[in-house]
């Protein structure tokens, strides 16, 4: 018995090992040309533990988000009756529901693979299906509730659900395909290949699956395999505006139809693209020649994730090893709201000459892109006007606030914290601000971070204390109790590390203090609407019917301030970085879940 075991253990194992060795032929990625402008997808499944987690945290959130697509489908009864019952119909499919029950009601995988992706700019989304047959009867029950069933046409001995929109020039495709489904964005009447090719019928001649982009991506950038995703931007442009894309086509066809039948102009020619379209995208996008991102982590505790741009070589080189001494830039902040973003204005000055001379020099001669040789001639006089002092010489801004609450005395929420003002000369600054605000010329600072009171006139504007201090390297204001004993820490802080552009840090206290902030503001708007309405000299009916809309405002309101609330709560903190290295612009985000 025990030797009948072990070999089928090794059986077993022998499998799995095969398995592992060989990709899914019939994997979402394995119909995904490797050539795609974009492609979102996930190269690997969440494990057991973090998925149950997940969604216990979205079944918290769900009555929420309900109430919010009631909201929503009240909001589009009277303009889109038949956009209202379908989402009231996709509602009601959660009724009595957990997340996981609806996904298994509509025969989702929660446990699949999936694929967001372009044929040229033609999107198509394939993803598993746990149960085609309830897939199929989730869609033709939402196709009743719309009111217009699909037509049902088949490639081959492939059906599928179509819906083609003449006036935008597109038709809608949904298929399933084995236990896959597939939806696609088509160009009207799309060329067989196009077709085939979306359903899966046909392959491409190289998939992302053959060439592990996007695994190499993830391993280079750290992503983990759970979602990861790229917009190659050499692609996406000369595709948009070069005229060889066929959704494109198909829409600028559609726009240029309906626009001749109002002005006769011919819809040929709306249709011409010039070759220089192409030319001139292509080096549009040599400045920013790609987008990727994915999650860092993610468990039931944590959603971190990061974002890269890359840029053109002198772009990262401009600003990469550039070191802005702003305080509190090269360290996480620890107020409970505390943004650092680096501004050097000499800097980007230069930068910005560079790139309106260029275009100057080579100005783009697309029709489509013509407004821009008009916004860069007209950044070179502004950029000359940025080099004016005080202005000129700024190099930072950092704003940290501890406390934020509601004054019902004023339009203004009562708050303290500290704003600091990062620049090359900050005598300079505060002689200019001397001369624009009279009462401040009383002020006598150095610079050795030494706190100084603001004039009462000053104070009493502000409706509590304030200081200011000075470093030779910033200025900063304090306001509120407390305030003045933090700033000369605060000027102590470290500036930005080379490259580092923006640093932010967000409580969940003070996040759940914002959301209740501009509840208790658009309450106030609220009710002040409806007082006006019922005072008003209006016919009999008008007032009913003002009462009603201010209602149901009020309503749909609530509810968006409800999920804002419960997603507040859920919130430890938010971190937020933002550099600039050699290969280009990197933006990571830690948020830490209670």
């Amino acid at each position: 018995m025990r030797a009948t075991t072990r070999y089928l253990a090794m059986g077993l194992a022998s499998v799995l090992l095969a398995a592992c060795s060989h990709k899914d032929k019939d994997a979402p990625l394995a119909f995904v040309p490797a050539d795609t402008p974009y492609v979102v997808a996930n190269l690997d499944v969440l494990d057991d533990d973090t998925r149950k987690a997940l969604l216990a945290q979205a079944d918290a959130q769900l009555p929420s988000q309900l109430e919010q697509m009631d909201a929503a489908a009240d909001r589009l009864a009277e303009k889109d009756p038949d956009g209202a019952r379908l989402l009231r119909a996709l509602r009601a499919e959660f009724n009595g529901k957990t997340v996981e029950g609806f996904a298994q009601s509509a025969g989702l995988d929660l446990k699949g693979y999936s694929a967001l992706y372009g044929l040229g700019l033609a999107p198509v989304l394939r993803f598993q299906l746990a149960d085609a047959a309830a897939f199929d009867a989730f869609v033709g029950r939402l196709e009743t509730a719309y009111g217009k069933k699909f037509e049902v046409a088949s490639e081959g001995k492939q059906s599928y659900r179509r819906y083609a929109s003449t006036e935008s020039g597109a038709e809608v495709i949904l298929a399933t395909v084995d236990k896959q489904a597939v939806a696609a964005l088509l160009p009207i009447d799309a060329p067989k290949t196009m077709l085939r090719e979306a359903l899966g019928l046909d392959r491409p001649q190289k998939s992302m699956q053959d060439d592990g982009r996007l695994a190499d991506l993830a391993k280079a950038n750290g992503y983990k395999k759970w979602l990861v995703g790229e917009l190659d931007l050499t692609r996406v442009l000369p595709l948009a505006i070069g005229g060889t894309d066929a959704l494109a086509n198909a829409m600028r066809k559609a726009h240029a139809v309906a626009e001749s039948a109002k002005t006769g102009e011919p819809v040929a020619n709306q249709l011409q693209v010039p070759p220089s379209c192409s030319t001139d995208a292509a080096r549009i996008a040599a400045r920013v020649p790609t987008i990727s991102f994915g999650y860092t982590r993610l468990d039931a505790g944590h959603q971190d994730g990061r974002l890269d741009i890359a840029l053109a070589e002198d772009i990262s080189k401009a600003f990469s090893g550039l070191k802005v001494e702003l305080p509190g830039l090269g360290q996480a902040g620890t107020a409970p709201f505390d943004v650092s973003l680096a501004l050097p204005i000499a800097n980007l000055r230069t930068f910005w000459m560079a790139q309106a001379d260029a275009v100057a020099a080579k100005p783009f001669t697309c029709p489509a892109l013509s407004d821009l040789n008009e916004g860069f001639a007209k950044l070179g006089p502004a950029t000359q006007k940025a080099a004016i002092p005080p202005f000129g010489d700024l190099l930072g801004v950092r704003l940290a606030l501890d406390t934020l609450t509601d004054n019902p005395t004023s339009s203004l929420p009562t708050f303290s914290g500290r704003l600091v003002l990062a620049t090359s000369n900050p005598t300079g600054l505060l002689a200019m601000g001397q001369m624009m605000v009279p009462a401040l010329a009383q002020l006598k600072l150095t610079n050795d971070g030494k706190p100084v009171a603001l004039p009462q006139q000053m104070a009493g504007m502000l409706g509590q204390p304030g200081w200011v201090a000075m470093s030779d390297k910033a200025l900063a204001l304090g306001v509120g109790a407390g305030e003045d004993a933090k700033l000369a820490d605060t000027l102590k802080e470290a500036g930005g590390n080379a490259g580092q552009m923006a640093r932010m840090h967000l409580s969940g206290a003070m996040y759940l203090s914002w959301v209740q902030l501009m509840q208790d503001k658009v309450d106030a708007l609220t009710a002040a609407a409806s007082a006006m309405n019922n005072s008003g000299d209006a016919s009999a009916d008008k007032p009913d019917d003002s009462a009603a809309q201010a209602a149901e405002a009020a309503a749909r309101s609530k509810a968006q301030f409800e999920a804002m609330k419960q997603q507040a709560q859920r919130v430890e903190d938010i971190h937020a970085e933002m550099h600039v290295e050699a290969g280009g612009m990197v933006i990571t985000s830690q948020t830490t879940l209670k």
